[in-house]
Formats: structure tokens, sequence, C-alpha cells
């Protein structure tokens, strides 16, 4: 499927879609939904991990999440980061 082809199954320009397959444009959680049924696939096979090294639990424990307070979930998680 050529950039364009793509960019007119998620509404967008051509060239979006080749500045967030070069790195350009950051791969949004908004992205990630919007691609991932147009490519017949789920955001996590878009990511750099594979779904053997991403938590199935968590993706899913973060969907059920009310919309409206993920952001706020996504911030306390943020604290748990390893550092150093």
């Amino acid at each position: 499927m050529s950039q364009d082809e793509l960019a007119a199954k998620v509404g967008t320009k051509g060239n979006v879609i080749g500045h967030l397959e070069s790195g350009e444009r950051g791969l949004s959680d908004k992205w990630l939904r919007r691609l991932a049924p147009a490519l017949g696939t789920t955001p996590g096979y878009l990511l750099d991990y594979t779904p053997d090294d991403v938590n199935g639990a968590l993706i899913d424990a973060t969907l059920q999440v009310d919309p409206a307070a993920r952001a706020q979930v996504l911030e306390i998680l943020k604290t748990f980061r390893k550092t150093g």
C-alpha cells in the first residue's frame, strides 16, 4: 500500500504518513489507533516492541480506564519508570 493510499484510509495526506514512517513526527496513541485498523493490525504491532515484549494485561487494563482519565493514569505510570 502506498503512503497516499494509507493516508486516504485514515483521513490525512501522504506526506503526513511519510513523516510518521521516517520518525519526523511521533507515533502518538492517536496515530496508533488510526493506523492499526487501516493496516489490519493492532497498535502493539506498530510499536518498536514485539507483541511478546508487551504485557497484554497492562494494555487491556489501560484500555478499560475511562478515556477521560487515561492521561492521569499515564502520568501515574510514568512515576514508576526506572531511573539511572
